[in-house]
């Protein structure tokens, strides 16, 4: 495999002072994916702060603060549903590098890890779901700690994992419409056709609720409030095919879309997209520190990095 570090380092930061500027008097101006002109937000093209290859499948990533390193979830060869033990975790460095390329694999250190799709970290366990189970991981050490068995159960497709205030982690199922919690064994939550075949899910902490995002059926991005079987639409939106989700600082809404290979933002009931993407964006992870977002694309076997607006 080969690795591609591209940079636009003294770009962006012309760019942000640039977007400063225009803040400040409200005339139009770019920072790469934003031009503002009067309150008014339209996408442009922007080139990505660094793009890393040499990935199989790249499908979701997740960043870890304490560490300051990027978990990339890797497929592997085959199909994203077969139950093969291929399937892979790399670690990577804020700037690119590659620090282990297999952190945690499948077949090796007594590891089953089929095709890893979204990951959470709940205390030192990197939680990931996969084909068959919801898996749980150190991750510091990468050592195997726990695993929640979906194979007698009728699932569909297993996609993300997110984790409420006390730890308890959910996991979507977006071909059977379903969520379930996974501790204690595989525990229906919620099975309703309006969660559009759900795939991203993340914690929205300010509002004590979860951020559900359809692959399918309607626009909306809806929120879910453990302990209760209803959901509400939460946004108002052209955009389809929705995968990965974080929240924001303010209460923003960060979501990647399949339909126009791009990453939209909510404020409030609205949102627009910010960045187009160079393939179809996957499950996204929000670099804190950086206000950056990593953006895998399965099809591309590459992440992509972006600087965020502020």
């Amino acid at each position: 495999m080969t690795a591609r570090i591209s940079g636009y380092g003294s770009l962006v930061a012309i760019a942000a002072a640039a977007m400063l500027a225009a803040c400040a008097t409200g005339t139009t101006s770019s920072r790469g994916a934003v031009a503002q002109t009067g309150g008014v937000v339209a996408t442009t093209q922007v080139k990505p702060f660094f793009v890393r290859d040499g990935f199989v499948a790249p499908e979701a990533v997740r960043y870890d603060p304490d560490q300051d390193v990027y978990f990339v979830g890797n497929w592997g060869p085959g199909a994203a549903s077969a139950t093969d033990n291929n399937g892979y975790i790399s670690r990577m460095k804020p700037d690119g590098q590659i620090e282990t390329m297999k952190f945690i694999a499948g077949g090796a250190n007594g590891v089953v890890l089929h095709a890893p799709r979204g990951m959470y970290i709940v205390g030192d366990t990197l939680w990931v779901a996969d084909a068959d189970a919801v898996r749980g991981f150190d991750r510091k050490t990468g050592a195997k700690l726990a695993s929640v068995d979906f194979s007698s159960i009728d699932r569909g497709f297993l996609n993300d994992v997110a984790a409420d205030a006390t730890g308890t982690i959910y996991v979507t199922d977006t071909g059977r419409n379903k969520l379930y919690k996974v501790q204690g064994g595989p525990t229906l939550v919620v099975a309703d056709s309006g969660l559009g075949a759900p795939n991203g899910i993340t914690w929205d902490a300010g509002n004590k609720r979860f951020i559900i995002v359809p692959f399918g059926g309607s626009h909306s991005l809806r929120a879910w409030v453990p302990g209760t079987t209803t959901l509400t639409d939460i946004t108002t939106s052209t955009g389809a095919k929705w995968d990965g989700v974080e929240v924001l600082s303010g209460g923003r809404i960060l979501a990647s879309s399949q339909a126009d290979s791009s990453i939209h933002i909510f404020n409030g009931a609205t949102g627009h997209a910010i960045i187009h993407t160079q393939g179809g964006p996957a499950d996204i992870a929000v670099d804190t520190k950086r206000n950056r977002v990593a953006v895998p694309v399965v099809a591309l076997n590459h992440v992509e990095i972006y600087d965020l607006p502020r």
